[in-house]
């Protein structure tokens, strides 16, 4: 499944891009085409910035309540995501990059992954908000912030 997800990727995406690109190029002329895949990227990247910085604020918020930040930094890897497509000439890359920059469609778009990608393990509960610390755990323990877990060996253990 990986393979066939790479091969769409790197083979039909561009080929769809370069299509599109053909098309809109012989309807509105080259020089606009260029134009609006020029101001769609910085467009797009002002756009990621701005929610990039809004993002980690929201992460040092969380961070400074003793709180695991999992959303913010999955927001924080779609909006990477988001700005790299964006960056990408082209017209569908711009339209999945822009859905990204909606914050209704990222936060599904990360629950769909975690759901998918991360069956049964942390990340499917951290997705839900319940995470270690949240106080609404499913059968995650909760952290006490003045608490710091370890182990340890005696040193009269060492010895034997």
């Amino acid at each position: 499944m990986p393979f066939l997800l790479l091969v769409f990727l790197f083979i039909a995406v561009p080929i769809a891009e370069i299509s599109v690109l053909i098309r809109v190029g012989s309807s509105i002329g080259v020089l606009n085409t260029i134009v609006f895949v020029i101001f769609t990227a910085v467009l797009g990247a002002y756009l990621v910035r701005q929610q990039g910085f809004a993002t980690l604020s929201k992460l040092q918020q969380e961070t400074n309540a003793g709180r695991v930040p999992a959303m913010q930094i999955a927001e924080g890897v779609a909006l990477l995501f988001a700005g790299a497509v964006l960056m990408t000439p082209g017209f569908i890359t711009d339209a999945v990059g822009f859905a990204i920059l909606i914050p209704p469609v990222r936060q599904a778009l990360i629950a769909w992954a975690a759901k998918n990608f991360f069956k049964g393990g942390v990340a499917s509960a951290y997705s839900s908000g319940n995470y270690p610390g949240s106080g609404n755990s499913n059968g995650a323990h909760s952290v006490d912030p003045n608490v710091i877990e370890g182990e340890y060996t005696s040193e009269s253990d060492e010895r034997k």
